[in-house]
């Protein structure tokens, strides 16, 4: 009996060392997969809210909304507004006056109307009369849907406001896909209040008490109308861990958003509770057998010595059918505990599929912005149409480019390798960041070879790594009162090699191995997800070459990519490549845009 009482106790143990440590695994591996949901639902969370951020700006330089801000016809404007919101697909767009009387809309037409209604209450407006960006998140005091809104200022003949253009777009897609998906996703603002949730009714609630000032503030700008705005009931007592309307929770929480908003993502801890009985229950269950076989050892020992009692073969056959029974237990057990590892693995596949969708989100990113831009310059001027087209057309041959290179993730492929002049290669890099040049006031230096250079590789995959660098040393000279780029293409020896130097803030104390990791970055909150860089280096590495990166003494960065040179004799590629030379006109040539 006491040999018993103690194999029980230590049964009891093991099994409640196996749920602790099966839980632990379980509870990483479903926070792994968390995080990278996290990670996806903020890029698309952010690439939401800037993908409309300069078509109020270009608006402002519109001719037909300066001229109805200084009094010109509104019922033109109303319709040209109108084309713009339905093209673009924003619920409304509209101008207001210096006053914040709105004069012309997109919706002019409409019973919901904005035209008439005056908005100098809206923080998006009063933003936009100091000369910057207004932009605000807050439920319509027309329509009663609520928005997210952007504003700019419309300059007159005299470089006076004349009047705010602003636009309207409905975020509440996004909610509509996390409730799709399953998930539990919320956003809360700068004030902890929620804005969208998967859950409609955590929306409009507060995640801590909010004090009388800011209760103040949101009435004075009918952020949120008539909401109470009460305090949701959650409980952050434990770390990665909440309790929300009575349910335990996995919490991870991301505040790299604008405007200080912060994306909460919840998880269930259903999984690991299933997996963490399943194992006490295997242990139990092995610990039992152990026992069993233990008792039957000796069982076997007595019956040996009392053959002839009847009563002992009773209870001996008795036992092995108490451990056939076991044994059948444990088998199930076992098959359970093998489906639980399948799900596992199939969640670890979930998490690196949140991985790539992150970088197809980067690496679109840039050509699609730059897109939008075109687009909005032709709809804005049709004699610049012929200029633009040409542009538009480059750009959806990178974005099909880019398209065909994520093929490479589902099946084996080789990509289209040729003969490469880098001096081209980093003009098609220049041309298609040249917007971002000019919005950030950046001035660019551009040293050139003697003769073309030559590589051997995919056009495309070079030029995105030349792009990749050169819009991380125009995000970096965009705070520096220096703001000044120099590009150098040359060859030493059997080296072909490209470098770019700017002015800005430098790598700090990251190192090159550093900054290529995946979700890796030294730019503020907001401002990229870390997969530029890791990217380059991987098609820098698949063409045989090397990056390098230090800190200048000057200041700012350098980075400097080397490639094998390809000097194979082509009369028609030397000659095509003399003529782009001599237009170049020598070493030290300087391009400022």
């Amino acid at each position: 009996m006491r040999n018993l009482l103690i194999s029980l106790f230590v049964a009891l143990c093991l099994a409640a060392a196996a749920f602790v440590i099966a839980g632990g695994s379980v509870r990483a591996r479903e926070t792994q997969k968390a995080e990278g949901r996290l990670s996806l639902y903020r890029s698309t969370v952010v690439a939401e809210i800037e993908r409309f951020s300069h078509l109020p700006y270009v608006l402002a330089r519109d001719p037909h909304v300066i001229s109805t801000a200084v009094g010109g016809d509104r019922d033109a404007l109303n319709q040209r507004l109108n084309e713009f919101a339905t093209r673009a697909g924003v619920d409304a767009i509209y101008l207001m006056s210096p006053e914040g009387e709105t004069i012309a809309a997109s919706n002019a037409n409409t019973i919901s109307s904005f035209v008439g209604q005056n908005y100098s209450f809206r923080p998006y407006f009063q933003d936009a009369l100091t000369g910057a960006q207004g932009r605000f998140y807050g439920i319509g005091s027309t329509t009663g849907l609520p928005g997210y809104f952007i504003a700019s200022p419309v300059y007159g003949t005299a470089n006076e406001i004349a009047g705010v253009i602003a636009l309207k777009l409905d975020l509440t897609r996004l909610e509509r896909d996390w409730s799709e998906a399953g998930e539990k996703v919320l956003l809360a603002n700068q004030d902890t209040v929620v804005v969208l949730a998967s859950n409609t009714d955590w929306r409009y609630r507060s995640l801590v008490p909010l004090s009388d000032a800011q209760r103040v503030r949101i009435a004075q700008a009918k952020q949120f109308g008539s909401k109470p705005l009460t305090s949701l009931d959650w409980d952050r007592s434990a770390q990665n861990r909440i309790r929300i309307d009575g349910q335990n929770l996995i919490h991870l929480e991301t505040a790299e958003l604008p405007h200080d908003w912060v994306l909460h993502y919840l998880a269930d801890e259903d999984p690991i509770q299933a997996v963490s009985w399943l194992a006490a229950v295997s242990t139990l269950i092995l610990a039992a057998g152990f026992v069993i076989a233990f008792q039957f050892r000796r069982t076997q020992s007595i019956g040996a010595a009392l053959r002839q009692s009847e009563a002992e073969e009773a209870d001996l056959r008795r036992a092995n059918e108490r451990l056939a029974v076991e044994i059948e237990e444990r088998e199930a057990a076992q098959r359970r505990l093998q489906r639980a590892q399948g799900e596992l693995q199939r969640a670890s596949r979930l998490a690196a599929l949140g991985e790539l969708s992150a970088s197809v989100t980067h690496e679109l990113g840039q050509p699609i912005a730059a897109f939008r831009n075109h687009i909005a310059a032709a709809e804005l001027s049709t004699q610049a149409s012929d200029k633009v087209l040409p542009k538009l057309s480059g750009l959806v041959d990178r974005m099909e480019g880019i398209t065909r290179q994520l093929r490479f993730f589902s099946r084996a492929g080789t990509p289209d390798l040729k003969r490469v002049n880098l001096d081209e290669a980093m003009s098609e890099a220049i041309a298609l960041l040249a917007p971002n040049l000019t919005a950030t006031g950046a001035t660019l230096s551009r040293v050139s070879p003697e003769k073309p250079v030559f590589v051997h590789g995919s056009q495309l995959r070079l030029e995105q790594v030349m792009t990749n660098l050169l819009r991380n040393a125009v995000d970096a000279v965009e705070d520096s009162p220096k703001r000044h780029l120099t590009i150098t293409v040359g060859q030493t020896g059997a080296t072909a090699w490209f470098e770019l130097r700017d002015t800005g803030h430098g790598l700090g104390q990251a190192s090159l191995e550093d900054l290529q990791e995946p979700f890796v970055t030294i730019r503020e909150s907001g401002r990229g997800m870390g997969l530029g860089l890791a990217i380059s280096a991987s098609i820098v590495k698949e063409h045989g070459g090397t990056m390098q990166a230090h800190n200048s003494a000057e200041g700012g960065a350098v980075f400097r990519v080397e490639l094998q040179a390809d000097d194979a004799s082509d009369e028609n590629a030397t000659e095509n490549a003399s003529d782009n030379a001599n237009e170049n006109a020598g070493d030290n040539q300087e391009n400022t845009t």
